[in-house]
């Protein structure tokens, strides 16, 4: 009996998260260094012993070398495994060391200049994780044994790549002379830390196997997904369109408390633009009486506070700077409290009216106890005013 497609679309997908919990996604391990510059400082041993290619690890009597960096390099190295390196160096020819099959009798000075081409085996052998083999040719220039020689030179030898930037670098180059005089050919080996930087990665081949398999697998599981979401969708649509009714409605309750909300601030605003324009109330000197003109402004305030029952004021009042500052403060009170009782009488409840009062702390202008200022500028400071405390 033949499976129906729902029975079919559910295995494949059971089998598809099975392939995918065993499948790791894509690591850092599965990426290598494509391209980059390399730099790198360290030592390097000479051997012109003149049997160099016949006793390669002659340590004692063949090899030469100083106690300090004396090798540095500098290289790019390109995506197809090509590299491009110059290589500076410096030794010193032992005093007892085979130079040319004969006793050193003195320490001469080695000097050399090289510049390379080299292929990086990985190309070939597959990606080796840190171990990085590469083969290459170059020519130089080298002043060894009082003698400068022209060279040609061929290379082999390996980075270890501790992290993406940082490795060792370890190579053995034969260089032969260019010259038809005595200089001899000689062998030169080296040690060092290398840096990569401009770093450019890419996939590794077991990296971009694994890609291509997950590109595949995420299709096969998208089509699943895309078969059990076709029967879904008309559930879905049906309530989409019952949360668009609920929202519609939704919308227009809060439409209706939005207008009202403006109205409200409206109407608020208004009160508050009223209070602002009374003005305030300006006191004579040394006096905490109201005028006629001062009760007028009291009585529009007054007439605000009866249109707005809910409305709590704040009065706050202030003299000069003249007097002390005990009896600005006593005045100040005073006053205060005479703009009070006055709203109080015209039947505002109490509670509704604040006051405070704040002697001379609170100046409109310059004419503290150091400025010197005509009476016009000195009434302005003598006032009580209106600030809301809840609109």
């Amino acid at each position: 009996m033949k499976a129906s497609k729902p029975v079919i679309a559910v295995l494949a997908l059971l089998f598809s998260l099975v392939i995918t919990a065993q499948e790791k996604p894509l690591t850092k391990k599965d990426s290598i260094v494509k391209s980059a510059w390399i730099v790198s400082i360290g030592t390097n041993f000479v051997d012109d012993s003149g049997d160099e290619f016949g006793e390669l690890f002659d340590f004692k009597e063949g090899w030469n070398a100083v106690p300090f960096p004396s090798r540095v390099s500098i290289g790019r190295y390109f995506e197809n495994g090509i590299g491009l390196e110059a290589i500076g160096t410096y030794n010193k020819y032992k005093e007892g060391k085979i130079v040319d099959n004969a006793v050193n009798l003195e320490d001469v000075d080695y000097l050399g200049i090289d510049f390379r081409v080299s292929y990086d085996l990985n190309m070939i052998l597959g990606d080796t994780g840190f171990f990085d083999p590469y083969i290459g040719i170059g020519a130089g220039y080298t002043d060894a044994n009082n003698q400068g020689r022209g060279t040609y030179n061929a290379v082999l030898g390996f980075r270890t790549w501790l992290s993406d930037h940082w490795g060792l670098d370890f190579s053995s180059t034969g260089k032969w002379t260019m010259s038809t005089d005595n200089s001899t050919n000689h062998v030169q080996h080296s040690a060092g830390l290398a840096y990569r930087f401009n770093i450019k990665k890419g996939l590794s081949r077991k990296g971009e196997e694994k890609l291509a398999f997950l590109e595949e697998l995420e299709k096969e599981q998208q089509r699943v997904q895309d078969s059990i979401a076709a029967k879904e969708r008309a559930n879905e649509e049906a309530r989409l369109l019952a949360e668009r009714l609920e929202r519609e409605k939704e919308a227009a309750r809060l439409a209706a408390e939005k207008k009202k909300k403006e109205e409200e601030d409206a109407r608020r605003a208004k009160i508050e633009n009223e209070v602002r324009n009374l003005g305030r109330v300006f006191f004579k000197l040394n006096s905490s009486y109201l005028s006629t003109k001062d009760k007028e402004v009291l009585d529009k305030l007054v007439g605000i506070l009866e249109r707005a029952p809910s409305l709590v004021i704040e009065v706050s009042a202030h003299t000069d700077s003249r007097g002390t500052d005990k009896y600005n403060q006593w005045l100040s009170e005073k006053r205060a409290k005479r703009t009070v009782e006055y709203i109080i009488s015209k039947g505002i409840s109490q509670e509704r009216v604040k006051y405070d009062a704040f002697g001379e702390t609170r100046l409109t202008n310059e004419c503290d106890d150091e400025t010197p200022c005509p009476e016009k500028k000195h009434s302005e400071n003598r006032r009580s005013a209106f600030e809301i405390i809840n609109p």
